[in-house]
């Protein structure tokens, strides 16, 4: 079975991310054939709109496969490392710019790749198993694939939180954070993936399955998190967070120091140049950092961590935000050697 199917039904294109035993992880190839696929529906009458689901019960999609950049980096091979997030990023953009609604269909795990093909289409409707992250200064990365543009956008520095501590949200959360446009049941998708098919009226479809959805603590904490994390600097916020007697304050502050702080603070200027950007100017920027980081070895430490021997004990380097120095810091910030992305 292929890794991405594509299928035409009634009026829509339904397009499936069909690797369930690796969450759907993306490939540099699903990315490339989306991509394509994309292009050719655009184009075609008889699409008026596309549709992306995962399969299996688990995940949407829990991010990129950055076990193959991993492991293509210990065996040496360091040429083309850049060329997955450079497909990447344009696809991002590609549907962000996208003609025809865009409509993902969301149950469980929304995370890193996964959002990148989610959340810049025009409809986003997650189930209550959704549960979105992006939790990438946790394996020495950055929260890419868009997330310069849509998380400073996010209300009462909600982004800023997400970014920075890699903080989980619920259906709930997500949909008053604008991750989601719709809520709907899961035991409903079947029905809903049926008259997605034989309407062209998205929005009217949409508006028979939308639910209530449960509220959930990120949003209870907005004005707290709002207070601490329009600070100027990942000190300042810290400083705050560890003032106050809140547990959800206390846990970010504890989850913000776990994670790399050369990532953390990337994160942070990424927030505070990205609310400025325009999209694609976003995505241009990310390819700066990403570049930059495919050459260090944070990323890799990271990943050997989490995903390879699973130790969850990452030695960052250097391992304190007072250590990271600010000249290497501007690095990921400019152009890289072999251009920005084409955009």
């Amino acid at each position: 079975m292929s890794d991405i199917l594509f299928e035409k039904r009634g009026k829509a294109g339904f397009v499936t991310l069909n690797r369930p035993k690796a969450l759907n992880a993306l490939t540099h190839p699903m990315c490339s054939t989306l991509a394509a696929q994309l292009t050719e529906w655009a184009e075609d009458p008889d699409v008026a709109h596309v549709v992306i689901t995962g399969a299996g019960e688990k995940a949407f999609c829990a991010g990129g496969d950055i076990r193959s950049i991993y492991d293509a980096r210990m065996a040496g091979e360091m040429d083309g490392l850049a060329e997955f997030f450079k497909e990447e990023y344009l696809l991002n953009a590609q549907i962000k710019a996208y003609p025809k609604p865009y409509i993902a269909l969301i149950n469980g795990i929304v995370m890193g790749g996964g959002v990148g093909v989610s959340a810049h289409g025009s409809h986003r409707v997650g189930t209550e198993k959704t549960m979105f992250a992006m939790p990438e200064t946790g394996i020495g990365f950055f929260p890419d694939v868009g997330g310069t543009y849509f998380l400073p956008r996010m209300p009462k520095k909600t982004g800023v939180y997400c970014a920075l501590s890699a903080g989980r949200l619920k259906q709930g959360d997500a949909l008053a954070t604008g991750v989601l446009t719709h809520a709907i049941n899961e035991a409903d998708l079947p029905a809903l993936e049926a008259e997605l098919a034989e309407n062209s009226d998205v929005d009217a479809v949409l508006s028979r399955f939308m639910v209530e959805a449960e509220s959930g603590p990120l949003m209870a904490a907005a004005d707290m998190i709002e207070y601490c994390f329009s600070e100027g600097s990942v000190d300042a916020i810290l400083a705050k967070l560890d003032e106050s007697s809140d547990e959800f304050a206390l846990n970010a502050a504890q989850a913000i120091r776990q994670k790399s702080p050369t990532s953390v603070l990337i994160a942070f200027e990424q927030m505070q140049r990205g609310g400025e950007l325009s999209f694609n100017e976003c995505m241009k920027l990310e390819y700066r950092i990403v570049s930059e980081i495919l050459k260090g070895s944070e990323f890799y430490e990271g990943v050997r961590a989490v995903l390879v021997d699973k130790d969850q004990d990452p030695k960052w380097s250097p391992p304190s935000l007072d250590q990271v120095d600010k000249e290497d810091l501007a690095a990921y910030f400019r152009e890289p050697a072999g251009g920005d992305l084409p955009l």
